[in-house]
């Protein structure tokens, strides 16, 4: 069944802002953290931010750093990525992950790590 939904993206200028969102349902409503992903044709799929739910404790890529900002809704079981000053770089499609267990090792932005991930939703930023 479908665990995590994606949605809010879309095309905008340079310098513009989005707000996307993922819901959760079914057992990806257990995450212990969510993240958000994104990957650009051709290349390989790359951390942008991540939340550890209990906490509001965050991660981000260093690209981000500063333009992004990942926060949640506990009551809408919902995670929203909020994009500002956006470049051309930022074009992908974005992805929504939950991670179950509430301990790893290494960087938080291994893929391998997460155990739930949504359909992605495509964002690109016009020149």
């Amino acid at each position: 069944q479908v665990q995590l939904v994606e949605s809010g993206g879309g095309s905008v200028q340079a310098g513009g802002s989005l707000r996307l969102s993922c819901a959760a349902s079914g057992d990806a409503i257990r995450s212990t953290y969510m993240a958000w992903f994104r990957q650009a044709p051709g290349k390989e799929r790359e951390g942008v931010a991540q939340v550890f739910i209990s906490t509001g404790a965050t991660n981000y890529g260093d690209s981000v750093k500063g333009r992004f900002a990942i926060s949640q809704d506990t009551a809408k079981k919902t995670v929203y990525l909020q994009m500002n000053s956006l470049r051309p770089e930022d074009t992908g499609m974005y992805y929504c992950a939950g991670k179950l267990l509430e301990w790893y090792a290494g960087s938080w932005d291994r893929v391998a790590l997460y155990d739930y991930w949504g359909q992605g939703t495509q964002v690109t930023v016009a020149s």
